[in-house]
């Protein structure tokens, strides 16, 4: 069958603040000296707050009004939107790009033609194969992807697996600028109506990543915004140690979307929910996490755990039967990232 995507999907430039709540939700406290290392804006220092090219979702293809993101969804953050399917869809996608940077669409683990792969290298295909490459600015896209079984679960997984969506203009700006998203693929015949996965109550995406403002596609206009903009140095080891926001879903220190306090995370669930954690992570030699959920465990790869290894480019599923109410940990392992704030927290309610 055809599966249409509901909606359309732009590139948008917007302000994104990698700490709304301006305060370290995870302590409860005050941003501390070295904490503003990362998020305080200065001589020299961008903040947390960044220019950023993001996708996101509209009503319908003339982009003229953006679609509101559900409340099981809010939880993403600077992703994209989710795109759900099952094994024999066709997704379809309408992409407009309405920045100022030539951007594009590349999906993992689907089929497509040269004319929706969304990369450019020298491939021997002209110029009607070339659009999708490097879609330019106000112009529009269709990007239709095939899913065949070897995209959905394999041998060892549940009813649904992640893969991600990214631009692959310039893979490495691209990305930085904030250009991901998440893909769900079930099984045949295993998604509910809605798309979502038939045996899960709750599902969960987490991109774990260092953002390297110093490579994004916006890092000469985060540097002219500021006041002594003029004379701040991109090769400056302190400005460049300041732009690395090891982040979660784009939020660092337990921040979040707005709303999120210390009485409501952005990740929540029931006990006693079937909850599916989609976990990634994007590829750079400092992007290698441990996930760990404090006070339940999942099943990973057929294994018990709290703990997981999510490498560079990795996508992972985590199941979880959530028993254990409160208010709890969800944070990088790995001593440098839980200093640098890529911590958050879930609730699980009675």
């Amino acid at each position: 069958m055809a599966s249409e995507w509901p909606g359309s999907c732009a590139a948008d430039e917007v302000r994104w603040d990698y700490a709304p709540q301006g305060r370290n939700l995870i302590t409860g406290a005050p941003f501390t000296y070295d904490e503003n290392v990362f998020v305080g804006r200065g001589l020299q220092r961008i903040g947390s707050a960044y220019k950023k090219a993001l996708y996101r979702q509209y009503t319908d293809g003339t982009f003229t009004r953006l679609k509101q993101r559900p409340p099981e969804w809010q939880h993403l953050g600077m992703l994209g939107p989710v795109i759900q399917a099952e094994v024999g869809d066709t997704i379809k996608v309408v992409f407009k790009n309405n920045a100022t940077k030539p951007y594009g669409v590349h999906a993992h683990g689907v089929f497509y033609a040269k004319s929706s792969e969304g990369a450019p290298d020298d491939d021997g295909t002209g110029a009607a194969d070339k659009h999708d490459d490097a879609v330019p600015p106000g112009d529009t896209h269709v990007y239709s992807w095939q899913v065949p079984p070897r995209a959905g679960p394999g041998p060892h997984d549940g009813s649904s697996v992640m893969w991600m969506y990214h631009s692959h203009t310039d893979e490495v700006k691209d990305t930085n600028a904030g250009l991901v998203g998440p893909r769900i693929i079930s099984g045949a015949g295993l998604a509910k109506p809605d798309g979502s996965p038939i045996d899960v109550d709750r599902q969960f995406v987490a991109f774990y990543d260092v953002m390297d403002e110093n490579q994004s596609q916006d890092l000469d206009d985060n540097i002219a915004a500021l006041d002594d903009g003029p004379n701040v140095s991109p090769d400056d080891e302190e400005c460049q140690e300041s732009n690395l926001m090891h982040s979660i879903n784009g939020y660092v220190y337990g921040n979040g979307p707005a709303g999120t306090s210390a009485a409501a995370p952005a990740f929540r669930a029931k006990k006693g929910e079937r909850a599916r954690w989609y976990l990634m992570s994007p590829g750079t030699e400092v992007d290698l996490h441990t996930p760990h959920w404090h006070g339940q465990t999942a099943t990973v790869m057929g294994m018990r755990a709290d703990v997981t290894q999510l490498i560079v480019g990795g996508m992972q599923t985590a199941d979880m039967t959530v028993d254990d109410p409160g208010i709890w940990l969800f944070h990088c392992h790995v001593n440098d990232h839980i200093l640098a704030g890529m911590m958050t927290r879930y609730q699980v309610t009675p």
